[in-house]
């Protein structure tokens, strides 16, 4: 995928609560202080991520720049006025080839734009990508407690499947983990192998 293609095609504009104007387009190396500032708070001051240390801006850039390379699964920000108040990502959900067809989603939206519907318009590009690519299902791990993630999924139309208890110590307490899945397309017979994310994101541009 190209680090300079930056809107377009690429991006699908909106508003948030307030009106101000919300781009949805795919995240970039020079995203990562925006990236950095979105998930910061909640490594530092909740369980919802296990991560215990924050990771720098350089580290966070190269994993984007990663991800665009491998061209496997897609990562998106959401921006306002420039800059990042939310992105959504997916990845390998396990090694093994039978899992090829399935992923995991992340998700974080700043605190000061929850409620504003980023968090669904984050997902609804990001799954619906996924679908066009090929793949089958999309499971996300939810830290526990965390209703708003709760609910936010079951709201997108995620199962809950089952619970790993006590998987996490962070902030002085254990944490359970609930994990939750929704079906993306059901194919007969074994599916085709997913497209590279540039493949589906040039489909939707030129359509």
């Amino acid at each position: 995928m190209r680090d300079d293609v930056r809107s377009g095609a690429d991006a699908d504009d909106g508003s948030d609560a307030a009106g101000a104007p919300v781009t949805i387009r795919p995240a970039h190396p020079d995203d990562a202080a925006g990236v950095h500032d979105v998930y910061a708070p909640f490594v530092r001051d909740s369980p919802v991520t296990f991560r215990t240390e924050v990771p720098s801006v350089a580290a966070v850039a190269e994993r984007i720049r990663e991800k665009r390379t491998a061209d496997a699964y897609p990562w998106y920000v959401a921006t306002v006025s420039d800059e990042v108040v939310g992105y959504a990502y997916a990845s390998r959900l396990r090694d093994r080839a039978a899992y090829r067809w399935t992923t995991e989603t992340s998700v974080y939206v700043a605190p000061d734009s929850h409620h504003a519907g980023i968090g669904t318009r984050l997902y609804d590009r990001l799954l619906g990508t996924l679908r066009r690519q090929g793949y089958c299902s999309a499971y996300a791990a939810v830290a526990t407690p965390n209703p708003e993630s709760v609910a936010f999924h079951e709201q997108q139309g995620f199962d809950r499947v089952g619970t790993f208890p006590e998987s996490g110590f962070k902030l002085g307490e254990w944490h359970d983990v609930v994990w939750y899945h929704r079906r993306l397309r059901d194919p007969d017979g074994e599916p085709a192998a997913p497209k590279p994310v540039s493949a589906v994101e040039d489909v939707a541009a030129g359509g």
